[in-house]
């Protein structure tokens, strides 16, 4: 297998980040605070690209958080996600306290390899790799299944700029890896938006692990719960890795609701693809291009993105920044009308674009 160039080395692809590893992230409003003060109509965070209508918390049975999950509790969250993702059964899925920890985990499954993470990409991703004693090599494009290295990475939605792959490619690429004793790592934490571009389903052939995150698309990024998705090899370590009780009893009885709940999620798909319709019309109106995204965010590219992004602070506004290309900016998605006022008023203000029309807004 073709080892990656050294030269192209890099410890953080540029994308959102955890605080685990010391880099800048988005979400973190005391810091926003702390730089800008505390803005007197209060935070409108769009930094993340969460989705800022989540699915609702109803009163959860109290065995939920008074005893510890039983193995049938895991058995039909498994499920659920199974059905939801396109798994090609429940044993191949495995549930974590949130993705972050898969992506830290499965590097200390895997032998000291070559990694290549094709990026810029969420951040997170190159220095667990790193972290594990892997050789690790940023990639801007897939690499062709003869010269991959032994482990390729790749966000699909990608994060910041939602780029995707198509599925057929991933899956060839897969069948490669899987021939030679590699493995591809697909992040899908954006997918459930666009299920069409999962690679779920095609986990059995083995050389591919597939990472899914439940709080984005639902809203719940702080209950933790994030799944693999692999052949039974694979699942089977991953989950003896995470032991007897890998998430809590409330994420157990809320996921295994919601994963099943088909139409609230076919709501949420149609409401955040118009909420992102009307913030594509605000972020024209003041003169900002969109080069990228998905429904939960939008990415612009402009020379005077650290100066909006300062101007958007004063106002209250949080949103991402990257050290890495500091012409970048993302946006999520405004929770409401007032919040698409604000936004598009303080762009007006900062840029010198006009104020477009928002009362529509939901």
């Amino acid at each position: 297998m073709t080892r990656p160039d050294p030269d192209s080395r890099q410890t953080s692809p540029a994308g959102d980040s955890p605080t685990g590893g010391g880099q800048a992230h988005g979400g973190d409003l005391a810091a926003a605070a702390a730089r800008f003060g505390e803005p007197a109509a209060g935070w409108i965070d769009l930094s993340t690209g969460i989705n800022p209508w989540p699915y609702p918390v109803d009163a959860l049975p109290p065995e939920a958080w008074t005893r510890l999950p039983g193995a049938a509790d895991i058995v039909s969250l498994r499920a659920a996600a199974a059905r939801r993702y396109g798994a090609p059964g429940a044993d191949r899925v495995v549930p974590a306290p949130g993705t972050e920890s898969l992506i830290r985990l499965l590097p200390c499954l895997v032998p000291d390899s070559c990694v290549a993470v094709v990026g810029p990409t969420y951040g997170g991703h190159a220095p667990a790799w790193e972290a594990a004693g892997h050789v690790v090599a940023s990639l801007a494009d897939l690499p062709a299944p003869s010269a991959a290295p032994a482990v390729v990475v790749v966000t699909n939605p990608n994060n910041p700029d939602g780029r995707c792959h198509d599925p057929s490619t991933l899956e060839a690429l897969a069948v490669v890896q899987a021939a030679r004793g590699g493995l591809l790592v697909v992040d899908e934490a954006f997918a459930d938006l666009t299920p069409e571009t999962s690679v779920a389903g095609a986990v059995d052939g083995g050389g591919l692990v597939v990472l899914r995150s439940f709080g984005k698309t639902y809203g719940l990024a702080g209950l933790r719960l994030g799944f693999a998705v692999a052949d039974r090899a694979l699942a089977g370590r991953l989950a003896a890795a995470l032991g007897s009780w890998p998430v809590s009893g409330p994420a157990i009885a809320l996921g295994t609701r919601a994963l099943a709940d088909d139409a609230w999620l076919a709501a949420i798909r149609a409401r955040c693809a118009e909420a992102r319709g009307r913030l594509d019309g605000i972020l024209a109106a003041a003169g900002l291009a969109v080069v990228g995204g998905t429904d939960l965010f939008r990415l612009v590219e402009d020379a005077r993105a650290p100066a909006i992004a300062a101007a958007l602070g004063r106002a209250g506004l949080h949103v991402r920044d990257f050290a890495r290309f500091p012409d970048r900016l993302r946006f999520g998605l405004p929770p409401d009308a007032e919040a698409e006022a604000r936004l598009a008023e303080a762009l007006a203000a900062a840029t010198g674009g006009r104020t477009p029309d928002t009362e529509h807004s939901s």
